[in-house]
């Protein structure tokens, strides 16, 4: 009875070797796939990204200057142009190439260990490996990252601009706050990238099994990735939006005033009230949306093309 058993166990899983290209791939291809999406992502979503921060740093108590999205675009558009919906892309440019890099490779590093012997990732753990994921490229890449483009979309803000473009801001915020200055929010950024990884990998990957069922061979239309990967993000939008205020608050010109996160969360809950927590919510569902969909299509377009070229065990 021993005998036949291993064999048997065998069968299935060199059956389902071929949809090893469902193992979320090799790690070396993740990190060049995952960086190509982010890239290019972002230079499409960025006005919302760019919208959705002026809104969360708009204070009640300046009073406001913002009336809504429409107004944020139109004075902004006013006062500096179509390209003034692209202040601070610069950073995000940089950083995004290696986030996306980053996350999807730490992704595919944990979900190796995770999967069945049949190369099935199961939900929960993708949780897990999502917020893995997240919690690396906070620290890596988006802490700095973010911490630099709130400070330039909120300096545009100010009567007299001092950052005169990304090197010059950057070389400015290191001069006065040292590196330190380009990790500021760091918890908030860790909890918020962490979630909102953990959240996107579990919806998606709950989403691609549905769908997959028993055929692991079967192709994912890139139409279908993008819906999957949109409803993944409206999700994490919804999941996590206090974080994400939280953060922004913690990275902007202002973060002097509060003494830690949590500090910085009372003074928000106490001064502005709990909606405060969902300022900028509309613009980032937009652009999150439209950011996760674009981000799985190309990057699981382009690992199919890496399959052909680059071949791995």
């Amino acid at each position: 009875m021993a005998a036949p058993q291993p064999g048997g166990s065998r069968a299935p899983v060199a059956a389902a070797a071929p949809a090893g290209r469902a193992k979320l791939t090799h790690p070396g291809k993740a990190i060049l796939a995952g960086g190509i999406a982010g890239g290019i992502e972002i230079c499409i979503t960025f006005p919302t990204e760019y919208v959705k921060t002026q809104l969360q740093l708009d204070e009640r108590a300046n009073p406001p200057r913002y009336r809504g999205i429409g107004h944020c675009v139109k004075l902004t558009v006013q006062d500096h142009g179509f390209r003034g919906l692209y202040r601070g892309l610069s950073s995000l440019l940089y950083g995004s190439i290696p986030k996306s890099a980053v996350r999807f490779g730490v992704f595919e590093f944990l979900s190796s260990y995770a999967k069945d012997a049949t190369g099935k990732l199961d939900s929960k753990k993708s949780l897990f490996c999502g917020l893995g994921a997240g919690m690396a490229e906070a620290v890596v890449v988006v802490c700095p990252m973010e911490t630099i483009k709130v400070k330039f979309i909120h300096d545009q803000g100010s009567p007299s601009p001092k950052y005169r473009g990304f090197f010059h801001g950057v070389r400015e915020i290191v001069q006065e706050q040292g590196l330190r200055g380009t990790y500021q929010g760091l918890t908030a950024t860790i909890l918020k990238q962490g979630s909102n990884q953990a959240i996107r990998f579990f919806v998606m990957t709950s989403f691609r099994n549905w769908y997959l069922g028993d055929s692991p061979h079967r192709e994912m239309n890139p139409f279908v990735t993008a819906l999957f990967g949109a409803t993944a993000g409206a999700a994490s939008v919804f999941g996590n939006t206090p974080l994400d205020v939280i953060k922004t608050r913690m990275q902007g010109l202002e973060a002097h005033k509060y003494k830690s996160t949590l500090d910085c969360a009372y003074q928000i809950l106490k001064n502005e009230g709990p909606t405060a927590f969902y300022k900028g919510t509309v613009p980032r569902l937009g652009r999150v949306c439209l950011d996760v969909a674009i981000v799985f299509v190309i990057y699981e377009e382009v690992v199919k093309l890496l399959n052909k070229v680059w071949k791995t065990i």
